[in-house]
C-alpha cells in the first residue's frame, strides 16, 4: 500500500501538539510495510527515516500568515482561557476568520490542488490521499478534484475532536475548520472520538470511522532516573477546556499537601498553586520530568473527556512510560486503561488530596499500576496497532 498524507505540519519545533503523534503514526505505518509521503501544510518538507516528503506549495504563505498572526497576538492582549464547551448552535464565524478562509480557499487551495494533481500523476501507484488534521475549508475542492481526475480516495482524519466541531470553540492556537467547508467531498473522515464518528455523519460525512491515539514504546518508554524526586507532575499547553481540574488537581492540592513537590511543565497554564514550574529543555526533559515524579496527572480537557472515547495522546504516552497515572473524569477512559488497576480517577480536589497522600506513601501500588498500564500499551495502545487500523480502514475505498 503507498499513502499520500497531506499533514498539518512535520515540524516538531512549532506549537501543534499533534504533530509528534503524526511522526509516530507514520513510523508506525512504514514499519507495517506502506510506502508512505507526507506533504506538510505548515512549514517546511522534513524527511525522516520513515517516510518520504513532498513539497510544501504554499509554505511562503504560510509561513507570511504565521509571522502576521503571531505578530498580532503578541500586540493584543491575550483573551481569557475557556473554562467550558458551549453547548446549541455554531460559533459565528468572525470577519477575521471569513477573511482567513477567503483567502485560503482563493489563493491556497488552487496551489494544493495543482501539486497534489502533479504527485498522483508523478506516482500513479498511490492508493489513496489521507489529509492530517489540516484546515479543510482552507481546502474546499481540493478533495474532489482529486477524486475526479483521479479516481483516488480521499480521506480526512480529524485528530481534534470534539473541540474542532463547529459547535466548540475551537482552540485559541488553531482553526475553526469546518466553516465552509464541504465534508461531503471526502470519502470518509477518521477521527479520535468514538462518540465523535456519529456527529460527524449527523454533519454529513458519507462514513466515519474512529482511530485513536495511542504511543510510540520505542519512544514512550520507561526511564531509569537516579531518584524521584517529584512527587506530582503535570505537563500540558493550556488551560483551555480543563481550568477547574487544573485547579482541582494541582493548585488546591499543592497548598493541602505542603510537605509534597508539585511540578510542571506547559505553556499557557494558569492558577497553579505551589506547583513549580519547570523550564522546557528538550523532548527528552519531558519524559526525564515524567520519570522522576511518583505520580503523574493527566487532566484531559472537558471537550475531550465529556464526549465518550475521544482520545488525547496523554493517556497512552504515560502508560507507556510506566508512570503511575492519575486522571481526572474521562468519559470511555475505560476504553485504553482500566481504573483502579492501570489508572486512578479523581472526582473533586478532596478525592485528588486522599487519593495523593496515599500513592505516595506506598511505593509497590504505584510501581504495579504502571507496569499495568505499560504492560496494556505493549498489547492494544501501540501506532503499530493504530497503522494496522488505519490500513484496514483505507482498504474498504480502494
Amino acid at each position: 500500500m503507498k499513502l499520500l498524507f497531506v499533514v498539518s505540519s512535520l515540524d516538531i519545533t512549532q506549537p501543534f501538539s499533534a504533530t509528534p503523534a503524526w511522526w509516530m503514526l507514520l513510523k508506525g505505518l512504514y514499519e507495517s510495510g506502506v510506502d508512505v509521503i507526507a506533504a506538510p501544510y505548515q512549514g517546511p518538507p522534513i524527511e525522516s527515516l520513515w517516510w518520504r516528503a513532498a513539497g510544501n506549495p504554499a509554505r511562503w504563505q504560510g509561513d507570511f500568515f504565521k509571522a502576521t498572526r503571531d505578530a498580532l497576538r503578541r500586540l493584543r492582549p491575550a483573551p481569557p482561557p475557556v473554562t467550558a464547551a458551549p453547548a446549541g448552535a455554531a460559533a459565528p464565524e468572525s470577519r477575521t476568520e471569513w477573511l482567513t478562509r477567503t483567502a485560503a480557499q482563493t489563493l491556497i487551495a488552487p496551489l494544493w490542488a495543482r501539486h497534489l494533481d502533479r504527485l498522483l500523476t508523478q506516482e500513479p501507484d498511490i492508493d489513496a490521499v489521507i489529509f492530517l488534521t489540516v484546515p479543510l475549508n482552507h481546502l474546499r475542492g481540493v478533495a474532489g478534484e482529486i477524486t475526479r481526475r483521479h479516481g483516488k480516495p480521499v480521506l480526512y482524519y480529524d485528530g481534534d475532536i470534539p473541540a474542532s466541531l463547529p459547535a466548540m470553540q475551537g482552540f485559541a492556537s488553531g482553526f475553526r475548520i469546518y466553516q465552509g467547508a464541504d465534508v461531503s467531498e471526502y470519502a470518509a473522515f477518521i477521527s479520535n472520538s468514538t462518540g465523535g464518528a456519529a456527529l460527524l455523519e449527523q454533519m454529513g460525512a458519507r462514513r466515519a470511522h474512529t482511530l485513536w491515539y495511542a504511543a510510540d514504546p520505542d519512544v514512550y518508554s520507561p526511564l531509569p532516573v537516579p531518584a524521584q524526586d517529584l512527587d506530582v507532575f503535570f505537563y500540558g499547553h493550556g488551560s483551555e477546556y480543563r481550568a477547574h481540574w487544573i485547579e482541582a488537581m494541582l493548585a488546591v492540592p499543592s497548598q493541602r499537601l505542603p510537605q509534597a513537590r508539585f511540578a510542571v511543565r506547559g505553556t499557557g497554564l494558569h492558577a497553579l498553586g505551589r506547583a513549580q514550574t519547570l523550564p522546557y529543555l528538550s523532548f527528552s526533559r519531558l519524559r526525564e520530568y515524567a520519570a522522576r515524579s511518583r505520580l503523574n496527572l493527566c487532566i484531559t480537557r472537558q471537550a475531550h473527556a465529556g464526549l465518550y472515547g475521544s482520545s488525547s495522546m496523554r493517556p497512552f504516552e504515560l502508560a507507556a512510560m510506566g508512570c503511575c497515572l492519575v486522571s481526572n473524569p474521562y468519559a470511555g477512559l475505560e476504553l485504553w486503561l482500566e481504573p483502579e488497576h492501570e489508572v486512578f480517577v479523581v472526582h473533586s480536589a478532596e478525592e485528588a488530596v486522599e487519593r495523593y497522600r496515599y500513592l505516595l506513601a506506598h511505593e509497590a501500588v504505584r510501581q504495579a499500576a504502571g507496569q499495568a498500564a505499560r504492560a496494556r500499551v505493549l498489547k492494544q495502545h501501540t501506532f503499530r496497532h493504530r497503522a494496522a487500523e488505519l490500513r484496514a480502514i483505507v482498504q474498504q475505498y480502494l
